[in-house]
């Protein structure tokens, strides 16, 4: 039975390399499949039972190894919602069934893939080239809250992203300990001052008989004897722009008393530049501002100014019930000396916008979906989901790249881990075809040397039917 069962073995042999060569092809033909994951072959050999001095060889069966695990090269594509895994994981992603739009109805499975190139369809939806949709959880772009705790399909819509009011300026800048004002004489003490008692019809400090307010006949010596502290545009609920104009006029300097004096200023807003008569035209913010000798500043003791409620132009700004406060966290706001004699305002910054829609979406590295707004606000709109598992090489292969869970694979372990997403990225194929090329060498030379094993026994067998002859 010798021949014939060589004739068996060469036959398997036969078998194991053509299985080899289909998966070589496949891997040739998807060298330039994004997120392809070549298919290798592995051989084992089938030992009958016999003796332990009767062993003999045996035939040859072939099976698929995969290679899910062993990352392809990366290549930039600029497309913003492409992203590559650079490390461990798989894009959880689901198929589409039926409808469109808002309609569009999914398999509701988790499927997993490494191909990322990602785009958005007519529907803000995010689908590779190969069809699957991306799954992940909203996040509220208000809040920054994940949305849900399953990954559901994306749908990233353009709708209009919520003005909100201003509710803080922080305020950085240095006040000159002598203001260089229109009325300041460096040889006249004082002159620097405010003096409110004197050229005012109104008084606008908040002392004792002072209005808090400068009315639009005193408006020129109110300019002469105060100077500029900036501006800034700040947004009402609606998002309405409103330009706040600062201006600081010194009170009081120093004195060792008794009784003992600080460094004091009023701060005031710009209410109606352009008022005549008894228009309000600055308004105080009604509070004193102090410093000491180092140019610290010591009131308000928790270094925060709140604007009062008015009217800029006709709209209100730091109503009762959400007050716009000036902060400066008690360091930011400082008095020293300055050869210019103006404010030096190295910041102005305020925390309100306009409503905006969304122009452009990115990834990010831990795998948000950032999207930035027509109104300058950049915020994470959605957390991509991401699985690894114990055994990824024993995942289920399916069309286009993806794969289903099975047991041998175990179940998905959702999160990043220690990998990093790139946007605007693609994962290429991990096939080499110069690899490719060499294991089809072997292959042929392993397939042709099969059919000279079965030539020989061929001649073999007909030697032996010649015999009877």
């Amino acid at each position: 039975m010798g021949v014939f069962s060589a004739l068996t073995t060469a036959v398997t042999g036969m078998q194991a390399q053509s299985y080899a060569l289909e998966n070589i092809s496949g891997n040739i033909a998807n060298s330039r499949t994004a997120g392809f994951k070549r298919v290798d072959t592995s051989f084992s050999d089938l030992v009958p039972d016999s003796a332990l001095n009767r062993q003999i060889a045996g035939s040859v069966a072939s099976y698929s190894r995969a290679t899910n695990t062993i990352q392809g090269d990366l290549n930039a594509t600029r497309i913003d919602t492409n992203a590559a895994i650079n490390g461990d994981g798989f894009f959880v992603v689901d198929q589409r069934q039926s409808g469109v739009g808002a309609s569009t109805q999914f398999a509701n499975t988790n499927l997993y893939t490494r191909r990322g190139d990602f785009d958005f369809d007519a529907d803000g939806y995010l689908v590779n080239g190969a069809g699957y949709y991306l799954k992940g959880q909203k996040i509220d772009p208000v809040t920054g809250q994940v949305i849900g705790s399953q990954p559901d399909v994306l749908r990233i819509t353009k709708d209009q992203f919520p003005a909100k009011a201003t509710t803080q300026i922080e305020y950085s800048a240095n006040i000159p300990a002598y203001p260089k004002t229109n009325s300041a004489v460096s040889t006249t003490l004082g002159s620097e001052l405010l003096n409110a008692g004197t050229g005012f019809g109104t008084n606008p400090s908040i002392t004792p008989g002072g209005t808090g307010t400068v009315v639009g006949s005193d408006l020129t010596t109110f300019l002469n004897r105060s100077i500029p502290g900036g501006s800034v545009t700040v947004y009402d609920t609606l998002g309405k722009a409103t330009s706040v104009e600062l201006r600081w006029a010194k009170i009081s300097n120093a004195t060792a008393g008794p009784p003992a004096v600080a460094d004091t200023w009023n701060l005031f807003v710009a209410e109606n530049t352009g008022a005549t008569g008894a228009a309000v035209a600055y308004r105080n913010i009604n509070q004193n501002i102090t410093f000491d000798s180092t140019g610290k500043m010591t009131l308000p003791a928790n270094g925060n100014i709140v604007i009062p409620p008015m009217t800029i132009g006709g709209t209100a700004i730091s109503p009762a019930a959400a007050p716009i406060t000036i902060v400066t966290n008690g360091t930011s706001l400082t008095q020293n000396g300055d050869t210019s004699g103006q404010i030096d305002a190295r910041s102005i910054r305020q925390n309100g916008y306009t409503a905006g829609t969304l122009d452009r979406v990115s990834i990010s590295n831990e795998g948000q979906v950032i999207g930035t707004f027509s109104n300058g606000q950049v915020v994470a709109l959605a957390q991509i989901a991401v699985a690894r598992f114990n055994a990824g090489n024993a995942l289920k292969r399916l069309d286009g790249g993806a794969f289903e869970e099975t047991i041998e694979s175990g179940a998905p372990i959702v999160g990043l881990g220690t990998a990093a997403l790139i946007g605007g990225n693609v994962e290429q194929s991990n096939t080499d075809i110069a690899d490719e090329f060499s294991k089809m060498i072997v292959t042929q030379q392993a397939y042709s040397a099969n059919t000279k094993v079965i030539s020989t026994a061929q001649e073999m067998l007909r030697d032996v039917f010649n015999i009877i002859r």
